[in-house]
């Protein structure tokens, strides 16, 4: 399951390793069971030609004797003018002769094989000689470590009639063979070292060839965001495999683009209802009072009535109210619709936030700053908005609250600036923390509930960021962080 998790440049750069390590050990393997096989062959072969030279050797020995050739003569036709040890010497061999009841009747050297030329072959040993289709068995074995082959065959006369059993133990010598395949396998493994070396340096680069493509394409989709426009992939010398990668991710750039594009405008289309509904509804809400002030006075209207006066002056303010509702609506919804204006002058933070703070006559506002001097590109109108909306809503969160506090504070971050605002009002619930930065959310009887959204649209518009921190019935702390 780890080996998954790799990535693909890591796993082709793994397995062309282990490809390469793979068939140097396979090689190996075969070298060595191929040589083990001609080695069994050469050794076989070997004692067939010496058996066969022996053979014939015996058979020119009883045709040119002297004496009657049967078994109980074997031993003083051998024996004579030392024949079998003639033969033994000439062929660098061993050889025992026994007769058909398998009693050992002559040998070139005795006790050469303790288990082999005992002076009796076993039963089963003469059961398998005669029960084989040529009348000849061989055995193999081993014994103090070294590998030998023992041949049993009969020695007929000039009829073909058995006399006796031929018995020629060899001793397979592999010094040669082993020493030519310890060359072979050093010469071998320095050329796969080699090889495994020219490997590692061709499945890395190789590798890094195969999936620079994919990388691309890997990050592409990485930064493919739907709200803005994204760029589409041109490589150029690409596989098929990732030609066809390549178009399909373009081809979804191209939906994807048409689709932001309806959906935003699909979204305008429903925030411009939406802001209509909001508009008509404010409106609405003063228009019918005044209409019931205006019915109410021109029922009741005198002119010989002596407080005429004071009643069309009691009308005339009830009229002002409701007209400056209606500007102050007009007004919220204007101030929200403008998007701020981005002049980046470089300003004094300190210097204008306490300018911002001067417009209220709360006792319980304290202002701090760390540095007299913090200086940042923003629109000095703007900032004042930002600051004068989040006392705002800090102020009207102090009903009821005893010994209200609100503390204005100026930090400066490594690369950022910070605004904090904290009081002790009554926090923000749980339920309204998600929803606090929507345009017309608001827990006020009065109000728009485009505050705090203009601000986090103010905010944003300079590549900064806003967020607060609440505890329902202690207080909430609103931090503004923007680029110095």
């Amino acid at each position: 399951m780890k080996l998954l998790k790799l990535s693909l440049r890591t796993r082709i750069f793994i397995s062309m390793i282990l490809l390469v390590l793979g068939a140097s050990i396979l090689i190996a393997g075969v070298t060595i069971y191929q040589y083990k096989q001609e080695a069994e062959a050469y050794h076989r072969e070997r004692l067939e030609r010496k058996e066969q030279a022996i053979r014939e050797n015996i058979n020119f020995v009883l045709a040119s004797t002297t004496y009657m050739v049967n078994t109980e003569n074997i031993p003083s036709i051998f024996k004579q003018n030392q024949k079998i040890y003639e033969m033994s010497q000439v062929h660098e061999m061993q050889i025992n002769i026994y007769d058909l009841e398998g009693k050992l009747l002559i040998s070139s050297k005795e006790n050469f094989f303790k288990d082999t030329t005992d002076y009796q072959i076993d039963k089963p040993i003469l059961a398998k000689l005669d029960a084989s289709s040529n009348r000849r068995y061989l055995m193999k074995g081993e014994t103090n470590g070294e590998k030998f082959q023992s041949s049993y065959t009969y020695i007929t006369d000039q009829r073909f009639k058995p006399l006796a059993i031929l018995y020629l133990p060899y001793l397979q010598d592999d010094s040669v063979l082993n020493r030519d395949l310890n060359d072979f396998l050093m010469r071998l493994g320095e050329v796969y070292l080699f090889m495994l070396a020219l490997a590692i340096i061709l499945s890395y680069f190789l590798s890094k060839y195969i999936t620079k493509s994919l990388k691309i394409i890997s990050e592409k989709i990485n930064q493919t965001r739907l709200d803005k426009r994204n760029q589409k992939i041109e490589l150029s010398n690409a596989s098929e495999e990732i030609y066809a990668l390549i178009s399909a991710y373009n081809s979804m750039i191209d939906e994807l683009e048409e689709s932001a594009v309806k959906l935003a405008t699909g979204e305008r289309e429903q925030a411009w209802r939406e802001m209509a509904k909001q508009v008509a509804h404010e409106i609405k809400n003063p228009l019918t009072p005044m209409r019931l002030s205006v019915q109410s006075f021109e029922r009741r209207f005198d002119r010989n009535d002596p407080e005429i006066e004071h009643k069309v002056n009691e009308f005339c303010d009830t009229l002002i109210n409701q007209i400056d509702t209606m500007s102050s609506i007009a007004s919220a919804f204007s101030n929200f619709a403008k998007m701020p204006a981005q002049q980046n002058e470089t300003l004094n933070v300190p210097k204008i936030t306490k300018l911002a703070l001067d417009i209220f006559n709360e006792n319980y506002i304290i202002f701090n700053s760390e540095k007299e001097e913090i200086l940042a590109k923003f629109d000095r109108t703007q900032l004042i908005r930002v600051v004068t909306n989040l006392v705002k809503n800090a102020i009207q969160a102090m009903d009821n609250t005893k010994d209200p506090k609100i503390v204005v504070s100026i930090d400066e971050e490594p690369d950022n600036v910070c605004i904090s605002i904290c009081d002790n009002g009554h926090g923000i619930s749980a339920e309204n923390r998600e929803k606090i930065f929507e345009p017309k959310f608001t827990t006020k009887n009065s109000g728009m509930g485009l505050g705090l959204a203009m601000v986090k649209n103010i905010v944003e518009t300079y590549k900064g960021s806003i967020n607060f921190t609440s505890k329902p019935g202690k207080g909430t702390i609103f931090k503004v962080r923007f680029p110095k």
